[in-house]
């Protein structure tokens, strides 16, 4: 029989800093206890203090702020983490990932439609308005606009999880999705396609949000498949 694995210092430190800001009715963004009062709280040493926050910095959970001091993460509640230490993937797993986002992002579509609220709208409209300023060239911005309009779809569905799902999709495969971009090469194109999710969206219409969405993802997976592994 294998030996059960105890817990470390560390490990026992880090749950010990997540019930501080769960009891302490922390929230994102709310400052903690500088390291030194840190320390003496959990009578630990320094290094062993700093490996702890890093683990919770590595989640989302904190963040360490150079010369301001130690902040309550935004990924604090989160239920879905990216993966922090994701390697680069090959273009198969770039097939795949958008493979993934058409099966998760169209019905968001449709459950944003049946949602839609006027503050909701305008922050897509917002996006989308940043984004036709960006298409001759400023594609770092453009790219920034196009993943803010998919993360404020999932996000008026209005489930928490699948949120979070789409949103860890789209960080952790930041630089995948702005080759995409550029694979792709019709930032025109895909604009149009954005506008016209968000009509069907405006119009509370879930059934042609559903189908513009995935019509949009389906032909950027084409366009990709053909470019990656051209015919003949």
């Amino acid at each position: 029989m294998s030996e059960v694995t105890r817990p470390t210092l560390s490990d026992a430190l880090t749950e010990r800093m997540l019930e501080l800001i769960r009891k302490g009715g922390h929230r994102p963004g709310d400052r903690l206890p500088s390291t030194r009062e840190l320390s003496q709280r959990f009578a630990v040493t320094t290094p062993t203090l700093r490996e702890a926050l890093r683990r919770l910095e590595a989640t989302g959970a904190i963040e360490l702020r150079h010369g301001s001091g130690i902040y309550v993460g935004a990924a604090i509640e989160r239920l879905v983490l990216p993966n922090p230490n994701m390697r680069e993937v090959h273009a198969a797993q770039l097939v795949e990932l958008l493979g993934a986002r058409i099966v998760i992002e169209p019905p968001l579509a449709a459950m944003a439609a049946q949602r839609a609220e006027g503050d909701e709208l305008a922050v897509l409209k917002g996006v989308l308005d940043k984004a036709g300023k960006h298409l001759r060239g400023e594609d770092a911005e453009l790219h920034e606009a196009n993943m803010s309009f998919h993360r404020a779809t999932a996000r008026m569905a209005g489930n928490s999880v699948l949120h979070e799902v789409v949103d860890s999709l789209l960080l952790v495969h930041g630089p995948e999705q702005r080759e995409i971009l550029q694979i792709f090469d019709d930032r025109r194109r895909d604009y149009e396609e954005h506008l016209a999710i968000l009509e069907a969206i405006e119009a509370r219409d879930p059934a042609q949000a559903e189908e513009r969405m995935r019509a949009h993802l389906v032909e950027v997976r084409t366009v990709i498949e053909h470019r990656l592994h051209p015919p003949g």
